[in-house]
């Protein structure tokens, strides 16, 4: 199988990420590369570290996973590669040691980045992503093992990814983030739930308040919320055919408060 890279930016789609596709190809000219994200909110690693969390496990080992969200490009922060322990056996990562690899590089290997050979001959300040990450990725994709870039990191920086808190009284999380159909996404996973019927659910999220969980967006009329464990596991809330982020007018969704409690009926 050709080796696969993926790549995830803050950069958008234009130049910069050709620049980096154009030195992992000069390099390692068999890979195959898998664009995730390059519209991950600008300068935010908790957002990026989020989105791997998500679509690491969808790849198989040996993959070479690329993450550039570099609000420290030119300090003094380190650049690292990572193969993987659990949660990810057999994954790589390479990029900024802000955290974003955290649950990946806790229970594997990790190396400082500073070969100066693995890098290109002229190093920006202000654009690592192409002359120093992108090559060590195709390194990595090109089998060259993880001790040769550098001598080992024993303390990678972890971000604290927070869970939801499930109480006597219900489940307590928050939004994570808004995809494109401005739907919020949540840190409570399906385990978070209380124990009831999906009809005995009752979520709050800003003015909001959803009766019930569904397992469709088309259960509920158009333009309704709705509430659902989406394709992530994770509780989303909807508006069907609309946007909740708009509905809510939440521009900035990470962080907002979201609770799930359980109604009793009166007989109860």
């Amino acid at each position: 199988m050709r080796p696969i890279i993926t790549l995830t930016t803050d950069f958008g789609y234009g130049s910069y990420v050709a620049q980096m596709k154009g030195v992992i190809l000069s390099i390692c000219n068999e890979a195959t590369i898998v664009d995730i994200d390059h519209e991950v909110p600008a300068q935010d690693p908790i957002a990026a570290a989020w989105l791997l969390r998500d679509v690491v496990g969808t790849f198989p080992p040996g993959t070479v996973h690329l993450v550039v969200v570099d609000p420290g490009v030119g300090t003094s922060r380190r650049g690292v590669v990572v193969k993987s322990g659990p949660p990810a056996r057999g994954h790589f990562f390479v990029g900024p040691d802000n955290g974003v690899f955290g649950e990946f590089a806790r229970s594997g290997q990790t190396s400082l980045l500073q070969e100066p050979r693995l890098a290109r001959p002229l190093v920006s300040q202000t654009f690592h992503g192409r002359d120093v990450f992108a090559p060590a990725a195709a390194h990595l994709a090109n089998g060259l093992p993880v001790e040769s870039f550098g001598p080992p990191v024993n303390d990678p920086l972890v971000l604290e990814l927070r869970s939801a808190l499930r109480t006597d009284t219900g489940t307590f999380g928050e939004i994570l983030h808004a995809d494109r159909f401005g739907n919020l996404v949540t840190n409570v996973v399906a385990e978070d739930l209380p124990h009831a019927p999906d009809a005995a659910m009752h979520v709050e999220v800003g003015w909001a308040r959803i009766e019930g969980l569904s397992h469709t967006y088309g259960e509920v009329r158009v333009g309704d919320f709705v509430a659902l464990v989406g394709s992530s596991g994770r509780l989303e809330i909807a508006v069907r055919e609309g946007s909740a982020a708009e509905r809510l007018q939440l521009a900035q969704a990470r962080g907002t408060p979201v609770s799930v409690t359980v109604v009793r009926r009166a007989e109860d």
